[in-house]
């Protein structure tokens, strides 16, 4: 079934009600956005593309971003978002990669992505703008508002989502309908989404927490989203008295703490506060029950599985802990020699269910790998049952996720990984070496380090390199300190003890 007809099942009969209030007071109605939806859908089609034909975006957060992935859908055809601040070296890759018959940007960087797009004989690229503008809208607009949803398989292919890699090479995890569909209707269940919720959508679209958790959950529901285009406190709290739910990261929670005008009173029509993409300090926990009343629901997931792990909407929501497995969903913490480990025990987190992707875009040797014998993917993080966080004693059957095996960071809910961050400080002149790790930041969760080895005989500047970073890759890569030694602490292997850096430079 395509998940497009299952997300219109929940859309309300009445028509004229609103869908989507942006920030700037503009009001889309549920005709307005299937008509649109029909349209771009329509003419997607009209372009005669292939079957499980990528389409690819990078655009700023806007509704008619919104209505593309879903024409997308509708038509039959596969979504890949890509972070907006993603530089032209990276676009290339992912690019390169996915071969996407259509290449959709925001009208300001045509010029770079138009000529990436030729150089991969990508035969369309159109703009979308944030203010109902571009080429994509231009060129729609005459198409028809008829428009039959594409029939589906359950396996076939929805979404493409590019997680980093170790290797520094990002993968794609190709996410089927059935996917999509299995997670969005346990959540719906399990967070007991109600008549007359109203989503406060904050959050970028083009990752899975933003686009799959916070959408799909509204459009499943028939509730109408205030629609910001990015995190901005003082928008959140002027909207939070029309809204019930909120999906945010943990940043979001340290800010509104952080600022005077929010209130308990402000709060007193929100149902639901959710946490994710990083983990929420204990502190922060606390803070907000107390400030506000109001218990943060923190919750685990990842691009491959959507959703895994939640706490529960009746129950104990347990600070310093993501909670039980979600519906449907079967979690097991194995130790190094495979075995099941006991309640406290740190071991490595393995999942199974219906909301587990289908594998890694032409990475077949990297699937198999990423996959036991027995048909169990392994998430790389670490986790225990049960034990003491500094809140308390954990319930037995409550996760714990105490750390990353694969060395990621979480910065402000963007995943890095240092791999990616150390091969291009490594191509800079005049850099022998580098190691580039988190470190604890208050507002962030993580900030990106790394410590750099020069090269003999060259004066290198931190701030220099900083700025040429800042031209290669996406800001929220770009290390936030950088350090320059004389040499990296090593174990007897040769192997680089980014431990012992950490411990170095957290405090």
């Amino acid at each position: 079934m395509n998940l497009y007809s299952v997300l219109e099942g929940g859309f309300p009969c009445e028509k004229n009600t609103i869908a989507i209030e942006t920030h700037e007071g503009y009001l889309y109605t549920w005709k307005e956005l299937e008509s649109t939806v029909n349209r771009y859908a329509n003419f997607l089609t009209d372009l005669g593309l292939p079957v499980g034909a990528r389409i690819a975006t990078q655009i700023d957060k806007s509704p008619e971003a919104l209505f593309l992935y879903l024409a997308t859908l509708k038509a039959g055809f596969v979504y890949l978002p890509l972070n907006t601040a993603y530089q032209a070296a990276e676009m290339r890759y992912f690019i390169g990669d996915a071969r996407p018959s259509v290449v959709v940007c925001s009208p300001e960087n045509l010029h770079i992505i138009h000529e990436i797009a030729q150089q991969n004989a990508v035969e369309h690229v159109f703009t979308l703008g944030m203010n109902r503008d571009g080429s994509f809208v231009q060129r729609s607009c005459s198409c028809s508002e008829d428009f039959e949803t594409v029939h589906r398989q359950d396996d076939d292919l929805a979404a493409l989502i590019y997680t980093s890699g170790t290797t520094g090479r990002s993968k794609g995890a190709m996410l089927s309908h059935a996917n999509l569909i299995s997670n969005a209707q346990v959540l719906h269940q399990f967070w007991k989404w109600q008549s007359g919720d109203v989503l406060l959508h904050t959050l970028p679209i083009f990752h899975v927490h933003g686009l799959f958790v916070a959408c799909h959950g509204a459009l499943l529901n028939g509730s109408k989203m205030i629609w910001l285009p990015k995190f901005d406190v003082q928008h959140l709290i002027r909207h939070l008295p029309q809204a019930t739910v909120l999906m945010g990261i943990p940043t979001f929670y340290v800010r509104l703490l952080a600022e005077p005008s929010f209130t308990c009173d402000i709060t007193s029509n929100m149902r639901l506060f959710i946490s994710g993409s990083a983990p929420l300090l204990t502190e922060t926990f606390n803070a907000f029950k107390e400030k506000t009343g109001h218990t943060i629901l923190e919750r685990y997931g990842m691009s491959e599985t959507i959703m895994l792990v939640s706490n529960p909407y009746d129950g104990d929501r347990v600070a310093g802990s993501v909670g039980i497995p979600l519906p449907g969903t079967e979690l097991r913490i194995m130790n190094e020699v495979g075995k099941p480990c006991k309640v406290n025990e740190v071991g490595n987190i393995e999942v199974k269910g219906p909301n587990v992707f289908k594998g890694y875009w032409n990475m077949p040797e990297k699937t198999k790998e990423d996959f036991t014998a027995d048909g169990w993917f392994k998430t790389g993080d670490m986790g225990r049952w049960g034990g003491q966080t500094s809140a308390g004693a954990v319930p037995d059957n409550y996760l714990c996720i105490v750390g990353r095996s694969r060395d990621l960071i979480i910065s402000g809910g963007y995943n890095i990984y240092p791999k990616e961050i150390e091969s291009y400080l490594d191509e800079l002149s005049g850099v022998a070496e580098s190691a580039v790790f988190g470190v604890p930041h208050t507002d962030l969760g993580e900030a990106v380090m790394a410590v750099i080895v020069p090269k003999p005989g060259f004066n290198l500047r931190a701030d220099e390199i900083i700025r040429s970073m800042n031209q290669k890759i996406a800001r929220f890569k770009v290390p936030k300190r950088i350090e320059l030694v004389d040499e990296l602490p090593r174990n007897a292997m040769g192997k680089v003890q980014k431990n012992l850096l950490r411990q170095q430079y957290s405090g």
